[in-house]
Parts: C-alpha cells; structure tokens; sequence
C-alpha cells in the first residue's frame, strides 16, 4: 500500500472512531497530533481546486520603500513561511525580486535603516512570539545578531532618525511590563554595548514615533485593546510628559511628525465616536480637526519633508486613500486602486514616493507605488494565484440586521457563484480581538469553501471596530453575553434569507474567534450544527491567568479583574467550558501547542470534556505553532481535514474533485 495513502487512513481511521469509545482517550493524546497530508492537486484550470492551490496564493505585506525609493522590501511565503524579499521599483533596473533571508522560523517584521545600509528584522521560534532581532544588508550578504534567542517578550520600536540606534520595548526586567530600551549601533552594524533601560513601564508600553531629531519620542501606554493614553519621552532629561490621558478612553494611532518637531499628524477618536484626522501642535497642546468623517480615519502617512499626507477611511470595512498636497491645499488625483483593504502606507525616506499595500477579494495582497512628483501609480508586485482564476473569486456584499435589542450588526456575505439555485450551508466567520473587524481582504480560506458551495458570513458582532466607539464598546466586561446573543440573532436572520440553508450553520473563528466559536456551540446548540474553533479560550478564568504579557495588561478594562471574586464568578458563567454538557454538535478543535496568547491547556481542557460525554470532537493540536497555523504543511492538511468534516457534519455534497 502506498505510504501516503496508508497515512491518510489512519488518520481517517482515528477521526472516524465511534462517539462512545472518544472518553476513553487520554487528553492530550498521540492521536491528536496531526498526521501531515498530502496535498490535493488537480490540473490547474479544472473546475474545482483542492485547498493546497487556496493556500498556495502568494501575497506580499509589510511593505517598505528603500530611503531613497528606489528598491521594495517586503515579505511573502513563497518558502512556505514569511520571508523577506527585496525588488527593484518599475523602472528602477531589472525586475528580478531577490530573497535575503532563509530561516526556518517566520520573519516577523523588516524595517530599513535611514542611509540604506541596513535591515533590521525579526524573527521567532514556532510561534512562540519571543521575538529575535537582527540586522542584514540589503543583498543579504552581512547579517548581525543583536537580541538574544531567549524567552522575554521584545517588540521592536524604530530606528532612530539618524540610524544609530534603535528602540525596543521588553518583559526582561520582571516578565509582565513592557519596559524601553535603546540600543547603540557601531558603524559594522554590530551592538556597541548592551541595551540600556531608558524608561521603566507599567503595563503595554510602546513607542510611536520618534520625534525628527532623535531626541525625544511618542509613547502609548495601552488602556484596553483598542485605546491608549499618548506621551512624550525627552530622551536627554526623562522627562515624561503626558499629552492625552481622558477618562473617557481614545485611541490615538499612527503618529506623523512633521519635519520642525512642533506637532504631529494623528488619527484619533478624542471627544467623538469614529476616528478623524487631526493635528496636535505641542507649543500651545491644541488638537486641530483636519477631517471627521462619518467613518474611521485609519492609516496616516506624512512625507518626510511634510509635503504630503496620505490617510486612508475605513467605510464598511472597504478603504478609501486620499493623498493631500499640504501646501497646494488639494486631494492629488490618484488612479483605482482594487477594492478592498488598504493594509499599510509607507513614504520613501528621501522621495516622494509612497508604497500601498492592497489586499481585496480578487487581490491576494500586492503592492502599489505613488510618486506623488509625477502623480502616477504602478504596479510593484505581482503575486502568484498559483493558477487559479480571479475571476472565480467571489466579493460580499455589506449586510446588517437587528439583533436582540435592536442594536443593528453588521456583517460581509459572500455566496458561492456554483450555488444555482439550491441553498447552501453556511459557514459563519467569527474575527479575533474582540477589538478587530471582518473586512474584504484576500482570504484563500473563504474563496475555497466558496468554491466548494458554501456561504460565508463574515460576523462583525457588537465589540468590533469599524462602527464607532459606542459600538466596540458594546461587549465590555459584564456586556460580554451580549455578542454571544448577536450570534443568534445572524442565524435567525439567515434562516429567513431565501439563498442560503439557515438550518445548516457551522461556527468558526480564530483567538477571540475561537472563545465565540466554542459559546456558539456551548450555549446556542440549537442554532450551530458544528464549530471549528482556533486557538479559542475555553476557560476564561485559565485563559486570562495564563495569557501573555501584552494582553494581560489590556485584559483588566475589556474583560474585567481576576482577582476579583465577582468578577471571577462572572468569568466563569460565560466560560464555554461551564456548558460543555451542554454541546451536542460536533467540534474540529485546533490549536498550537507553543501559543503564548491563548496557552494549548484551553483547547485541552474542552476537548477533555467532551471526550468524557463522548461527544463528537476532532482535534488538530499542532506541535510546532503557536497563536495559528502558520507552516504551510500545517495549513493544508489543517484545512483539508476541516473541509471533510464539514461536509459531513452539515450533510453537503461538495464537488468530489477537490479535498
């Protein structure tokens, strides 16, 4: 018998054992860690694809003009993880993109110096999130290690405007506040002494912006997972300075300073319910309004020599770019971009050339140049479909409807184009965060049950962004149930639309997804047929003891006091695990076991419990990953299994050619 074939049996074999003989498996057990899968090819060009084509579409993120704009640097999986490639701009050479970096763990972030000379990146072991940084030349032939691989948790914050040192901010100190560190560069690139403490912080500390001429910097202090208070360091006489702490909170984000270091650009809910753009002069603390739309103010990108200012809107969860001329007072003309999500907007250091990152339901993720001197814009990557047809790719339309309490919700719903008049089973989406928001970028998984006849809801329940401030506080701390109840409310109001089998819903969701994903089918069994939940919260008193540093210190206000005994009791009323006998739809559970935001021991702990009940759970407990499957292999065979149990769990018949 063929090995693969031999493999894919005994995993069929495992996954299909009886209900009744699922309690007399240990939890963790052998069997739970996945067998990897071949992955399931068919021509390219046929009518129906395997998920390993899906997820097999390149995109390109974290885009970054070279200073003097002339190169790209970006990262993209074409090794199977996130690695970092660099490319010549159109018309800047020959097109050839070049990899630099060849790891075995994901690059987690690149930023070039100010001259040019180097490449500060960082990486991570298994999705541990304890990340590493380096340095690298830009043709990848010199690289410097300057942190060390250990377990402290380090978020890198900049290089300073002159590029002799870089900003950081770490657990090391007492492994639970975020501390600011600098470390000095000699001019080989390498360490010139160990990191020095500058501030010592309390809680999610982390740096915005540097101040144009090094000496003083833009630092948040995290109040929640979507505010936080703003302040400046001066760095010569520690100095702290607090420029907005209200006691209602706001976010301020995306910090630009302007080239004489008397003010900033910054998007900002001060005093209003969606974000707008505004300027904060420091000599006299005033916050002047430059725009407030009816919706978020998101990204904003200021030229470093203050000429130009490009911000993006979120309407709907669909961005809009403007670029303005600052001192000709107008929005330049900017050719279509795809629809869809603009994901980052950078300027060249030294051009006046801006790099956007697009992602949309027909584009994977790729990257668009401006140059705003000659107001054209080119293509700059191209990804890969790894042969499938764009235009197979289905876009949502906005939808909304009203829950419980009349309080409206709002959502994205994608229809399979093969649905020809039958009614498709639905696949309900439920985002991370809570503080986050279902929007119209790339997903290969949503375009692969699409194909495969599903509809999508993408979920944005009360608790998202997007919608203003009063509404992503809708879900906070003793309002929690009520998102759950939002979930009810999207099944009832599908099983009165006449295109889709609202008697035929399964729930699945990632982090915070994956905590509303196991409540679906804890507590409204009813009205969920099956749950696939990723690294989810099972226990919320566990999973608040045991989260990681950055989301214990925002946990106290969006989720309320462990250690308070009320508090604690009303944790564990809204715990999926306290019903678990409650849940008699089946259960894909997936989760890594090097997870440092929602440790393993979560999905454990649910998994156990329904194996005690002998109930009808499959779980997928990866070794090597941590807050999501990130390895390739992983993927497909994460999804292949998935596919196979929802087609049977919800009883569809998905075309026979693909896994």
């Amino acid at each position: 018998m063929n090995g693969s074939i031999r493999l894919l049996l005994a995993g069929a074999l495992a996954a299909a054992a009886p209900a009744a003989a699922q309690d007399t498996i240990p939890t963790p057990a052998p069997v739970d860690v996945p067998q990897l899968e071949p992955a399931a090819l068919t021509l390219a060009g046929a009518e129906c694809q395997g998920v390993a084509r899906y997820l097999n579409v390149r995109s390109a993120s974290g885009a970054q003009l070279s200073p003097d704009g002339r190169e790209l640097l970006y990262l993209t999986s074409t090794t199977g993880m996130p690695q970092l490639w660099v490319a010549p701009v159109r018309g800047e050479g020959p097109a050839a993109a070049r990899q630099v970096t060849f790891g075995a763990n994901r690059v987690q972030f690149a930023r070039w110096s100010p001259d040019g000379r180097w490449i500060a990146y960082g990486t991570d072991r298994g999705g541990n999130e304890r990340t590493q940084f380096f340095l690298l030349s830009p043709d990848g032939t010199r690289e410097r290690e300057l942190t060390p691989s250990d377990e402290h948790f380090r978020d890198f914050a900049g290089w300073s405007p002159r590029g002799s040192r870089i900003a950081y901010v770490s657990t090391e100190r007492n492994g639970r506040d975020f501390d600011l560190y600098l470390l000095d560069l000699a001019a080989d690139g390498r360490p010139a002494g160990p990191a020095r403490m500058v501030l010592r912080g309390a809680g999610n500390l982390q740096v915005e912006a540097w101040r144009p001429d090094g000496e003083a910097m833009v630092l948040s202090q995290g109040r929640g997972e979507a505010d936080n208070d703003l302040m400046l360091l001066d760095l010569r006489t520690q100095k702290l300075d607090t420029l907005f702490a209200p006691a209602q909170m706001s976010s301020y984000r995306s910090i630009q300073w302007t080239p004489d270091g008397q003010g900033f650009f910054v998007a900002t809910n001060h005093e209003r319910d969606f974000a707008g753009l505004a300027h904060y002069h420091l000599p006299d603390r005033q916050l002047h309004w430059m725009q407030q739309p009816r919706w978020d103010v998101e990204q904003v990108a200021l030229s470093p020599d203050g000429k130009f200012l490009a911000y993006t809107v979120n309407e709907g969860g669909f961005s809009r770019l403007v670029i303005r001329d600052l001192p000709g007072q107008r929005d330049l003309p900017v050719a279509s971009l795809p629809g869809g999500v603009v994901g980052s907007l950078e300027w060249a250091e030294a051009a006046p050339r801006l790099a956007i990152g697009v992602s949309g339901p027909g584009t994977p993720g790729d990257v668009w140049v401006y140059d705003a001197a000659a107001q054209t814009l080119a293509r700059a990557t191209e990804s890969t479909l790894a042969g499938l047809d764009p235009t197979g790719f289905v876009t949502p339309r906005p939808v909304q409807f009203p829950s419980f309490d009349g309080e409206t919700i709002h959502g994205l719903l994608y229809s399979p184009r093969a649905a020809a008049g039958a009614r498709p089973p639905v696949v309900m989406m439920l985002h991370g965060g809570p503080t986050s928001q279902a929007r119209p970028g790339f997903d290969p998984v949503k375009q692969y049950l699409l194909a495969r006849g599903y509809a999508v809801l993408d979920l944005n329940f009360r608790g998202s962004t997007g919608y203003g401030q009063r509404f992503t506080q809708l879900d906070n701390k003793r309002l929690r149930p009520n998102a759950v109840r939002d979930m009810q409310a999207a099944v009832e109001w599908l099983r009165a639309l006449p295109g889709v089998d609202g008697n035929r819903v399964a729930a699945m969701g990632g982090s915070y997804g994956g905590y509303m994903t196991y409540a679906a089918v804890a507590q409204l069994p009813e009205f969920f047929r099956a749950g696939v939940p990723f690294v989810g919260v099972a226990n919320w008193i566990s999973g608040l003891e045991d989260a990681s540093p950055s989301l214990k210190n925002s946990d106290r206000i969006e989720y309320g006091n462990i250690d308070d005994a009320a508090d604690r009791e009303f944790f564990r009323q809204i715990s999926p695990l306290s019903y678990a006998e409650r849940i008699r739809s089946p259960l894909m559970v997936v989760h890594g076991a090097n997870d440092p935001r929602v440790p393993v021991a979560e999905a454990d702990q649910i998994v156990r419990a329904v194996r005690r009940r002998s109930g009808d759970v499959e779980y997928l407990r990866f070794p090597d990953e941590g807050h999501g499957i990130a390895k390739l292999a992983n993927r497909v065979t994460a999804y292949q299994r998935i596919a196979r149990f929802l087609d049977r769990v919800l009883e569809h018949q998905a075309p026979v050619c693909t896994q």
